[in-house]
């Protein structure tokens, strides 16, 4: 039961409020009736006891006002010719949303908007992001964190960090650097880099763009299983060692920012679109400037978002077809896309080396699970059937927090999407290196805060989940 709350406070002092003050030589003044004549009021009488320290009758010095000197000045005036350009707007982002809000002012809105976006009310994304707010850490104390590794082991070999870069389609219209810029970055990081089928540069471009980067391949299997054929075996002659299978997408999802904007491969000159230029003209002249956008998977293009991604996607996929896929494949095989306990144990049980728990960014069926949610139990399950499949996470990561949380909680490793995005068109390949950097220092400190110097040695002890 509530009790209510009194309006006194029971600490307060209970002495009658004096109606007048006394001076030094005992003379009261003010009062009712001061100066008319009526009896002059006598002092209040003190309770007995010991006397308040008397203050004394000079302040301290540091608390006199003073004239202040120029010397005492110069120190303080460091004032710095202001700095301009690529480098010192980035020197700026301390956060992946600070990179957001720089791309957000350099991107035309349909570019933007396709990144940033995801389907119908976007409610899976914005679930996807809350749920890393709604955790609590628990750190331990007393250790030393002196030094803090953040190097792991993904399907048999070293990243530096413990996540990499996650396919997205149609990156050089986000920036002109594009794939190349995110692949040169993530090879500089020492972490991987995924191509997607729909990326605008080809599988053999990136390769020799980061020769000793390690790349891997995100395949959408179409109903042509000839030009599937051909997209695995160029990426396995052009060195990736991962093909990453999208199993999320029958058909498109309603991204409903790009029906709005009229998004359509490449970005249409209409006079809406002139007049967004008007204000961002280096977007515009490096996109007039380069090369046209190629894909991976087909020459040109020309249509609608909508209608390039349902020619792409194969509604008929069976667990038969990653039979064939894994047959097919020599190298290690993950499936993305999962999004049940069920489905992660039986495409395990088809040959998969990994899976990565992923609502493809929010970007398909909106109010869909949420990976984080779904962590545990995948991590579970897969432990208790003696499974050494990776266990991959995607959806939501804005900060090197959220991936901390999301290896405490089980996760082998983690992909950021729209975090590297935000970076590159904040800043090209510039940009994908500070998002990088901001996401590594981010799970440095962490780490160190949790008492934690080492990957492995974080525990689903570190996190609560806070119920909403």
């Amino acid at each position: 039961m509530t009790q209510p709350v009194g309006t006194t406070n029971p600490e307060a002092p209970t002495t009658p409020q004096d109606t007048g003050a006394d001076d030094a030589s005992g003379t009261f003044h003010g009062g009712v009736g001061a100066g008319s004549g009526a009896p002059a009021a006598q002092p209040a009488s003190r309770p007995a006891g010991p006397q308040a320290p008397a203050l004394p009758d000079s302040l301290p010095d540091a608390l006199r006002r003073r004239i202040p000197k120029y010397a005492d000045l110069a120190p303080l005036m460091q004032f710095k010719k202001p700095e301009l350009g690529r480098a010192a707007r980035l020197r700026r982002a301390s956060t992946i949303w600070d990179l957001r809000a720089i791309a957000k002012r350099r991107t035309p809105k349909a570019p933007f908007d396709y990144t940033d976006g995801a389907a119908e009310g976007e409610i899976t994304l914005n679930r996807a992001r809350q749920a890393f707010q709604d955790i609590e850490f628990r750190p331990g104390v007393l250790r030393n964190v002196s030094a803090v590794d953040l190097g792991t082991d993904i399907l048999g070999k070293a990243s530096r960090l413990p996540f990499g870069i996650a396919p997205t389609g149609f990156t050089r219209m986000m920036q002109s650097e594009g794939e190349y810029a995110g692949s040169r970055a993530a090879a500089a990081a020492g972490i991987p880099y995924t191509l997607s089928t729909m990326g605008t540069a080809s599988i053999e471009d990136v390769a020799a763009a980061a020769p000793e980067g390690r790349n891997w391949f995100q395949l959408y299997l179409w109903t042509d299983r000839d030009r599937s054929l051909e997209l695995i075996d160029r990426a396995a002659k052009a060195g990736n060692d991962t093909l990453m299978v999208t199993v999320d997408t029958a058909v498109a999802g309603a991204r409903l920012r790009d029906v709005r904007n009229g998004m359509t491969i490449p970005p249409a000159l209409t006079l809406k679109t002139v007049l967004d230029a008007s204000y961002r003209p280096e977007w515009w002249f490096n996109f007039l400037t380069h090369e046209p956008l190629t894909f991976a998977s087909l020459s040109r293009y020309t249509g609608t978002v909508a209608d390039l991604i349902n020619s792409m996607f194969d509604p008929t996929l069976t667990f038969d077809d990653l039979d064939w896929l894994r047959e097919t494949w020599k190298g290690k095989l993950v499936v993305k896309g999962i999004q049940t306990v069920d489905d992660a144990r039986k495409v395990v049980d088809h040959g998969a080396d990994g899976v990565v728990l992923s609502n493809h960014g929010g970007r398909q069926l909106d109010r869909a699970p949420i990976p984080f949610h779904l962590l545990p139990e995948v991590t579970a399950a897969l432990r208790s059937d003696n499974s050494d499949a990776a266990v991959i996470l995607d959806t939501g990561i804005m900060s090197g927090a959220d991936i901390i949380a999301a290896l405490a909680m089980g996760a082998d490793f983690t992909l950021i999407g729209r975090a590297y995005l935000y970076g590159l068109m904040a800043g090209g390949q510039a940009g994908v290196e500070r998002a990088i950097e901001i996401l590594a220092t981010d799970m440095r400190r962490t780490m160190a805060l949790l008492g934690v110097s080492r990957i492995a040695d974080l525990t689903p002890d570190h996190v609560h989940l806070l119920q909403r």
